[in-house]
């Protein structure tokens, strides 16, 4: 089995554009998919869809899906789901809270399930921002999780006392340098809670986040300001366990579903914390 997925960006205006008062059309299509389709006109509401499929090869074509189909059918039967949602709320002043948004996920989904033949939807991810996103999966179909990233700075040493000199910069090479060395990290907290009408407060999550991890970490020297790495080497595999192990419980009715840490933009560790059958099949 495959898992092909496909990112669909659209922008949409949400109010009436001068365009369609003046009896035009309501908006422009476009014609560069890569920044979004429709195009939106001037200050619009920018979203993409990522669309997650499972099945098999088919022999003819080498395709699980031809993604020109899954942007037809994204464009067809999801954007004017989210068009219409996002003027009505905008036209009468009312906030497009988490449940609305999980709800307009789970109407997208059922257009999109049964579009694709004996090819399964796995996933719909709804980015809201470089550095938030909603999703849904068929694992959990009841439950809606939100990422969002966050960074901070810290040097750290890695080394085994027990290694020899030689062995330490053998196996650790560049990291072993004795005055140690800094990165500029990126975590992606990711929490889930049931599809309910009850909003999620991010400004509450971002805070927890902030007050219970990145404070611990950030601008530290790891080694010897954090007590967890004075004896356990701060690799990027138990940071994310230690940032695991800082948040999970504190988020109410929400529960931490996944941290991942990027060390640099080619290396990266996520961590589901002791329970396999919270990490993705």
């Amino acid at each position: 089995m495959h898992k092909l997925a496909r990112k669909v960006r659209f922008s949409i205006n949400p109010f009436p554009s001068t365009r369609l008062r003046a009896g035009l059309s309501e908006q422009s299509q476009g014609f560069n998919s890569f920044a979004s389709k429709p195009a939106g006109e001037g200050l619009s509401i920018f979203l993409e869809l990522s669309v997650e499929l499972v099945g098999s090869v088919e022999p003819t074509t080498g395709f699980v899906v031809n993604v020109s189909d899954i942007d037809s059918s994204v464009r067809r039967f999801v954007v004017p789901i989210f068009a219409e949602a996002i003027r009505a709320d905008f036209q009468q002043a009312r906030h497009i809270g988490l449940y609305a948004i999980a709800e307009l996920l789970r109407e997208a989904w059922n257009r999109l399930a049964d579009k694709f033949g004996t090819v399964s939807l796995n996933k719909l991810s709804l980015k809201l921002n470089p550095f938030r996103e909603v999703a849904m999966d068929s694992q959990q179909s009841n439950m809606i999780y939100f990422s969002e990233k966050f960074e901070f700075a810290a040097t750290h040493k890695l080394w085994n006392d027990n290694f020899s000199q030689q062995r330490n910069f053998e196996v650790f090479g560049k990291c072993a340098n004795p005055t140690g060395h800094g990165h500029n990290y990126i975590v992606d907290v990711t929490v889930k809670k049931p599809i309910e009408h009850n909003d999620f407060c991010i400004g509450d999550f971002e805070k927890i986040v902030d007050d219970e991890f990145i404070k611990l970490v950030d601008h530290k020297n790891l080694n010897v300001d954090v007590t967890e790495f004075r004896a356990t080497n701060p690799t990027v595999e138990n940071i994310a366990s230690f940032a695991w192990n800082s948040l999970a419980g504190k988020f109410g009715e929400a529960s931490l579903h996944c941290v991942t840490v990027w060390e640099t933009d080619r290396m990266y560790c996520s961590y589901y914390g002791d329970n396999p059958a919270s990490s993705p099949g």
